[in-house]
């Protein structure tokens, strides 16, 4: 995805209001309660915990209130037991989309997420129709700072395994096989750097440019319909937007 893109995505989740950040947190949390389920509350031996955490950090969650999350995980009587789904599908002009959700009742989550993609010209698809379009990719964004070193920053992240490193003209972007991205995210922090965001995602390999206005505004309104279904975790696209 091109930098401009993907900057915008990130100063989106910088300009949330205190309700929608309060939302983020619990979709986190609920993340967290999954992974702790799957393999207990030790991030030390919990690697996707320590992923999760790692996430809920770059998205400003305090950490008492990812301590609370995770104590509550961990003493749970919840029989709620969610289960991870990814929808695939086209947004308006084309726009290769994937939604990943989290749901307990997944009949409710299909119909949300089909009235959306219905709603604002873009139509949901089988599993595998867009998978293809993308690799799923370890990154870790860096917003630059004035003491920071470029050299420094691009030596320690490929001596920790990072196979890409990118310029951009607000932050430095770091990729990695998903398989690499704990590593390359445990050293980092190690040497001090904070993250805007880090976590495993879908990168486009190509991305589709929207010209028209009514597509603009209707991806838009479809990406942010998305957001604020309460069971949807991630989504992932290839809209290159200008």
């Amino acid at each position: 995805m091109a930098g401009h893109s993907k900057w915008s995505n990130i100063k989106r989740k910088k300009e949330k209001t205190d309700a929608q950040r309060g939302k983020e947190f619990t979709k986190i949390g609920r993340e967290i309660a999954v992974v702790v389920k799957q393999g207990g509350p030790d991030p030390e031996v919990n690697s996707k915990l320590k992923d999760v955490i790692a996430k809920a950090k770059a998205s400003n969650m305090p950490n008492d209130t990812i301590m609370r999350s995770i104590k509550k995980a961990a003493g749970s009587l919840d029989s709620a037991d969610y289960e991870e789904i990814t929808y695939e599908g086209y947004g308006p002009g084309g726009v290769a989309v994937i939604v990943e959700a989290m749901t307990d009742n997944r009949n409710r989550t299909a119909a949300d997420v089909r009235h959306y993609f219905d709603k604002f010209g873009g139509n949901l698809g089988t599993n595998g129709c867009v998978a293809f379009m993308f690799e799923r990719k370890g990154i870790i964004l860096i917003e630059k700072k004035e003491n920071m070193i470029e050299d420094e920053l691009m030596m320690q992240a490929l001596e920790a395994g990072a196979e890409d490193f990118s310029t951009q003209d607000e932050y430095y972007e770091i990729i990695m096989e998903p398989d690499d991205f704990s590593k390359v995210r445990e050293h980092l922090e190690e040497q001090g750097y904070e993250f805007i965001s880090a976590e495993v995602e879908m990168l486009p390999q190509s991305t589709t440019v929207l010209t028209d206005d009514e597509h603009i505004e209707n991806m838009n309104k479809l990406v942010e319909n998305l957001e604020d279904l309460d069971d949807v975790q991630n989504i992932f696209h290839n809209w290159e937007e200008e």
